[in-house]
């Protein structure tokens, strides 16, 4: 890849596969330069379970990507989501040896690897460490510890667990697909970067994105994330409740929920109908719009519910954790009509479809704007976040270097303490990206 600045993003969904390449423009604006889309034949409920298929539908979304972009792909950025993901809160402190020295990056990053430390199931790994406030010497509510004095520094952590051998597949997909692995992040993230606003993260907001497979929830609440969950249903089981309710075959069950779906019967009178034509030479089968929206009504409500339960566990009716800014509707089974109404009627809380258009360049696609491409567009702003993070590392080693050529035994130091906190604050996903990577090199 010629251009540094490029990054590209690998959603891997149930129902589809997208690659996206973008780089950001002059005014800081996302720009995105190529989109390839697939069906995804190998993945059930957000879990590769086919891994030859995943590679193939891969291949295809990349290789349109690069036509469409004109550049060659070789580092992605890839979502993980799926039914096996869990989070935890946890809470951990240490004992510095020196309270008058105050806090720096090293002693919180101690604290990380403590809870890195968790035992978890087997077969289960963490895969972020979310620090939600600090304490230190008691002292609560503290956002940023650094450069304060103290002999305890605790803290809450959000901590997200998933299954090593799904995370394994995927990485074992893009190798095989002849890509290179640059990051993971989690989906309900990438999603929450592309199409929430810093002030709702603020005011506290729940974004929910449905997609084929998974619903993917994600709660923040000043700034800070504060609860994860997936749920193992999204668009692909109403499509599968019509095609039951409806006797009719799964391709026209999802073309009647996209065209006529709606999750509030109410708004169909009972003399609509549509004919749906039958399969070689049987008679055409009519189906009154009134019962397909009973179907769909009935399966959404059991997915908005589940999500409510999740964000209820999160402690949104206690006053403190109250969610201002309410939900955020994202993802392909967001298009649905009257979810919006039916979303609000069941939680109370104001609800608005999310748009990835935040970030994007003035003169993007209307299509890339869909609510379809918010895990994509937020895996791509992701890539970029880390391709800056590691130029600044870079530069910061050139330039640490560069001065201790000045003053050699004095800046050793310095170099050994500079480069122990570029090397330690990595996020715990770069750590993890680096464990798959290693695993797949030396399973070969």
């Amino acid at each position: 890849m010629e251009n540094h600045n490029i990054a590209v993003g690998l959603d891997i969904g149930t129902t589809k596969i997208v690659a996206m390449i973008g780089r950001k423009n002059e005014y800081g604006k996302l720009e995105i330069l190529g989109v390839g889309k697939s069906k995804s034949l190998g993945v059930h409920r957000g879990v590769v379970n086919n891994i030859t298929q995943t590679i193939q539908s891969i291949q295809q979304a990349t290789q349109e990507a690069e036509v469409a972009a004109g550049e060659k792909i070789a580092d992605v950025t890839v979502g993980i989501a799926g039914q096996h993901i869990r989070s935890l809160q946890h809470s951990d402190y240490i004992t510095r040896a020196n309270s008058e020295v105050v806090i720096d990056e090293a002693d919180i990053d101690r604290l990380i690897n403590q809870v890195h430390k968790l035992v978890m199931l087997p077969g289960e790994e963490i895969i972020h460490v979310l620090p939600q406030e600090f304490k230190v010497d008691g002292q609560a509510e503290i956002k940023e510890p650094i450069g304060m004095y103290g002999g305890r520094l605790e803290a809450n952590f959000h901590v997200v667990v998933g299954q090593v051998s799904s995370i394994r597949n995927i990485g074992r997909c893009i190798k095989s697909s002849g890509l290179q692995l640059e990051g993971i992040t989690l989906e309900p993230l990438a999603s929450a970067n592309a199409v929430l606003s810093q002030e709702e993260k603020e005011a506290g907001v729940a974004l929910i994105d449905i997609g084929g497979g998974t619903t993917d929830l994600a709660v923040f609440k000043d700034g800070i994330i504060r609860h994860t969950a997936v749920i193992p249903f999204g668009g692909n089981v109403i499509t599968e409740d019509i095609k039951e309710g409806c006797s009719i075959i799964e391709k026209q069950a999802e073309l009647l929920k996209m065209k006529f779906g709606s999750a509030w019967p109410g708004e169909n009178k009972d003399n609509e109908i549509v004919s749906i034509p039958g399969l070689r030479g049987r008679e055409p089968k009519e189906i009154t719009l009134k019962n397909l929206s009973k179907i769909i009504h009935a399966r959404v409500v059991e997915i908005i519910e589940q999500v409510y339960v999740e964000i209820k566990n999160y402690g949104h009716e206690e006053q403190k954790k109250k969610l201002i800014a309410g939900i955020v509707l994202t993802g392909g089974g967001s298009q649905l009509k009257h979810l919006k109404q039916l979303v609000e009627y069941i939680t109370g809380m104001d609800t608005r479809i999310g748009y990835p258009n935040e970030h994007l360049a003035g003169d993007s696609d209307d299509d890339i704007a869909s609510p379809l491409f918010a895990t994509a567009v937020g895996l791509v702003m992701d890539g970029i976040k880390r391709q800056e993070r590691k130029q600044a590392e870079d530069n910061e080693e050139i330039d640490v270097l560069l001065s201790e050529e000045s003053e050699q035994a004095t800046e050793n130091e310095t170099l050994a303490s500079k480069e122990g906190v570029v090397k330690e604050r990595r996020s715990f996903l770069d750590k993890l990206t680096d464990r798959v990577k290693e695993f797949l090199d030396n399973a070969e």
